[in-house]
């Protein structure tokens, strides 16, 4: 987790992974001196500062420097003073030297001796906290220690005291060991950026702006709140640190797109590994084995190219045309080193943009178009930029358009900006009235921006009623306008939605969408083939569902449409999920989320992807916070798809950690959202089942009784069979909690054939769980025995890691387990287990994403009901297993 805290200069910085702080906790608690290392800006300080606050007293040295004994005067001078006066004549003489109070230099075994003393007068008694605890500790913290004295450090050496270092660059010889501090990856950002009040869907651009600094993704994370850009000031002192010659060699990498050593010795930088190697130091610039030379911040590129005068970065693009043998780099260095781009160079660019664009690098075609002053090539640039997730080219195509372009090449730039807004189109009104202005009596136009309106009443207005009505009206216009890929994009949409509001002729629908044109258009997502996919998944036809997406993959990567690989990505993770290949789950939703970040899209959906994943073969704290991070970033965006996806997967990972009343909570908003929309179909999106065993898990057995008898009539008429097996379970659950264990096992035995008949491993496997624990209070352990065994083996072929380790622990207590923890609820008694472990209240709360309070509250009742008094008599009374593990 990140957390923030106030720096000592009154910055607000980040100190991220609080595993580190753990482990030089447990550094210290063993008697090591610890160097925390890390380059300049990474949060090295802000760490110390928040290990100095947690230690009950500290002494704080930055920036050591005037000579010999500097530190240690530092030390001596912080100490009481009267503790001085106590000391042998030797050893006090020795101390005030050091303290300059005397002349001459010191006594070096007296002043050992007195250091010890002293330092061990000032700890006390402190210091023997067990491991990880530094609230009984004393603390010496000495930043910049790389600086620190060797006459200093030898005193040190033995002084009885913890010791902790902030070093820039290589290991303080008064150190044991070393705990690095890394940049914070894209995900920590967000959580900085959430801690801040600044929008986390904000992340990517942010973490690639600031390289994963603390204090410049603050600075970046601000302005870009704000619609502006910046550099940070710190951004530019660090560069003027910088020797002349590696500014310059910089500003050449910095030019080139994708700069490399040979690159820049061919440019006229013989000498550039050597140029480069303070920024290395700095942790400014990267360079791979192979050569090829990144800036860790692209704002480090922007600082340079900011700060450079015209006629630098026209040589230097200059030079660099000359060595690059690429096609499209070479056009963009040739333009870019002219004052105005003559017509042999236009069409360089345009060819050079065609290249990029069959390639699929969208990006760069987009980048090669704008350097043309022709409105073909202008709307042409636009539609890579949408393609890429530039919102920002695009948004400079459509500027120079307003002067160059005609009405209709107006549109193309206003509906690409639409496309590129993704997530994010609730905040496009202006553009979608400028867009019909210029339509006026082009039938296919206007039937454009009424496909992307409908998009957006069913993502951003949560209204499918208006959204069927939209896409219909397109499809009449592209049947005005002869134009068969709109209509199979607009017969598409309608059956999304008649889909999702369970209209019956949905298929029909999208079978009229699917004769129209076998072809796919630009946008696979609005492609008929991608929705019999979904279809197909949302059917519990995975076979033909991965098929299908399969298919259509190497084809989005061909385009270059990068919010097509992203819903393709996802559409493959969800199908392996419940067909029970985990790992090959968690690779899509990587690729989705390195895809997200490289083409600035809208997190959510990426977000979405990896607490799915994570939730069935990661890790479900990872799994919590995606899901946390995608429910902010949903809201941010006015996205009620992605809100309630996201809620969906939170609400799953609270209720599989213990947190029923949290998992109520979540749950209910999905419904509640679903309400508002007119959602009907519950295949789309399969809540229910957890929202019942969440409810009769906290006691609210009418809420539950209710919501099964709304759902399973339409899941009757619909024939979603996957979702009255998931109803069943929801339902065998409700009954066990009510005490009928009979009832409870037929309906969990009713779930698991319908979970095996549809190929439905994960929710198979989790209804073994469950009988289980029937099995177990019913006194039939063989029975009990056997599902956690098929359990086990489902879930290890399955590679559900978090899910076989909850099969393993409810197998390992089985026989150990005392009749009466069953009255404990699940999170009662995954309180009480890790209580009895020995884990403190604060432990049991970051393992099970509950809240001290609640943990307390939760102890409160299980002493109640197990008749204890002490954590001591609750590991003796409590050898039970959870009931309803995973529930």
């Amino acid at each position: 987790m990140v957390r923030i805290l106030n720096a000592p200069e009154g910055r607000w910085e980040m100190v991220h992974r609080a595993g580190l702080l753990a482990s030089v906790a447990d550094h210290l608690a063993a008697g090591r001196r610890v160097a925390v290392r890390g380059v300049a800006g990474v949060g090295v300080t802000t760490l110390l500062s928040a290990l100095r606050q947690s230690a009950e007293r500290s002494v704080w040295v930055t920036s050591p420097s005037g000579g010999s004994y500097a530190v240690l005067a530092e030390v001596l001078a912080a100490l009481p003073q009267e503790h001085l006066n106590e000391l042998p004549a030797p050893q006090r003489q020795a101390a005030e030297a050091v303290l300059r109070r005397v002349e001459g230099p010191p006594d070096q075994v007296a002043l050992r001796f007195a250091v010890a003393t002293l330092v061990g007068r000032w700890a006390g008694n402190l210091g023997g906290g067990r491991a990880g605890d530094l609230a009984e500790r004393a603390l010496l913290v000495v930043d910049d220690a790389h600086l620190i004295d060797a006459g200093s450090a030898d005193a040190l050496k033995r002084a009885p005291v913890g010791v902790v270092l902030g070093t820039r660059t290589a290991l303080p010889v008064l150190a044991d060991v070393e705990v690095v501090v890394p940049r914070l990856s894209g995900d920590e950002v967000a959580e900085l950026l959430a801690e801040a009040g600044l929008p986390c869907r904000l992340a990517g651009q942010v973490h690639r702006a600031s390289g994963g600094f603390p204090g410049w993704a603050l600075e970046i994370g601000r302005a870009m709140a704000e619609g502006s850009s910046c550099v940070p000031a710190s951004t530019q002192r660090r560069l003027a640190e910088l020797p002349e010659r590696t500014r310059r060699t910089m500003l050449l990498a910095a030019l080139a797109r994708t700069p490399t050593i040979a690159l820049l010795r061919g440019a006229g930088r013989p000498d550039a590994d050597q140029d480069l190697a303070p920024a290395r130091t700095s942790g400014l610039v990267e360079v791979s084995p192979s050569g090829e030379v990144s800036f860790t911040a692209s704002v480090l590129r922007d600082a340079l190219l900011q700060e450079a005068s015209w006629s630098e970065r026209s040589d230097g693009h200059r030079a660099l045309a000359d060595v690059t043998t690429d096609l499209p780099e070479r056009a963009r260095h040739r333009a870019l080193a002219m004052s105005i781009v003559d017509k042999p160079a236009i069409a360089e660019l345009t060819a050079a943009a065609a290249a990029a664009r069959a390639d699929g690098d969208r990006g760069t075609a987009a980048e090669l178009g704008l350097l043309t002053a022709q409105a073909s090539a202008l709307v042409a640039a636009a539609k890579d930029a949408a393609a890429a997730g530039r919102l920002d080219l695009a948004r400079q195509a459509e500027a120079r358009l307003e002067r160059l372009g005609t009405a209709a090449e107006r549109v193309r730039a206003r509906l690409a900006i639409i496309e590129a807004l993704g997530q994010g189109i609730d905040d496009s009104s202006d553009t979608f009235a400028r867009a019909f202005a210029d339509a006026a009596g082009d039938p296919r136009l206007e039937a454009e921006i009424h496909l992307f309106l409908a998009i957006k009443a069913n993502v951003a207005d949560g209204d499918p009623g208006a959204a069927r009505e939209e896409a219909m009206r397109a499809g009449e216009l592209a049947v005005q306008g002869d134009d068969p890929d709109l209509l199979a994009a607009a017969l598409t949409m309608q059956a999304r939605i008649e889909r999702i509001v369970g209209a019956p002729g949905a298929e029909h629908t999208l079978a009229r969408a699917l004769a129209v044109t076998p072809t796919i258009g630009d946008l696979i997502n609005i492609s008929p083939q991608f929705l019999a996919a979904r279809h197909a998944l949302f059917d519990d036809r995975l076979a033909a569902a991965h098929a299908t997406l399969l298919g259509l993959l190497p084809l989005a990567e061909r385009s270059g449409v990068a919010s097509d690989r992203v819903d393709i990505l996802r559409g493959l993770a969800e199908v392996e999920v419940r067909s029970g290949r985990c790992g090959r789950a968690l690779v899509h939703a990587a690729h989705a989320l390195s895809l997200t970040d490289a083409a600035r899209l809208s997190p959510g959906p990426a977000w979405y992807t990896a607490a799915t994943a994570e939730a069935a073969g990661g890790d479900m704290r990872r799994a919590q916070t995606y899901a946390t991070l995608g429910v902010q970033a949903s809201r941010e965006d006015h996205d009620v798809i992605f809100l309630a996806r996201n809620l969906h997967v939170l609400g799953h990972v609270r209720l599989v950690g213990g947190d029923a009343e949290g998992a109520a909570e979540s749950l209910s908003e999905v419904r509640d959202l679903e309400l508002a929309q007119g959602v009907v179909d519950p295949s789309v999106l399969r809540w229910h089942g957890d929202l019942v065993i969440a409810l009769a898990l906290t006691g609210q057995h009418g809420r539950a009784r209710r919501l099964l008898e709304e759902t399973r009539p339409v899941a009757v008429r619909l024939a979603r069979h996957g979702v009255l097996a998931a109803l069943d379970r929801a339902e065998g659950v409700l009954l066990s909690t009510e005490g009928d264990l009979e009832g409870a096992g037929t309906l969990l035995d009713s779930a698991s054939a319908g979970f095996v008949a549809l190929g439905l491993v994960m929710e198979h496997g989790r209804t073994m769980l469950d009988l289980a624990h029937v099995a177990r209070r019913r006194r039939r352990r063989t029975r009990a025995r056997a599902a956690l065994t098929e359990a086990t083996a489902l879930f290890a072929a399955a590679q559900a890691r978090p899910w076989s380790r909850l099969a393993r622990d409810a197998a390992e207590r089985l026989d150990s387990a005392p009749a009466r923890t069953a009255a404990l609820t699940d999170t009662e008694a995954r309180v009480a287990t890790l209580v009895a472990a020995g884990s403190s209240n604060r432990e049991v709360s970051a393992n099970l994403y509950l809240s001290v309070k609640t943990v307390e509250a939760t102890l409160t009742r299980v002493y109640r009901k197990l008749g204890v008094r002490s954590r001591t008599q609750l590991g003796i009374a409590l050898q039970g297993i959870p009931p309803f593990p995973g529930a």
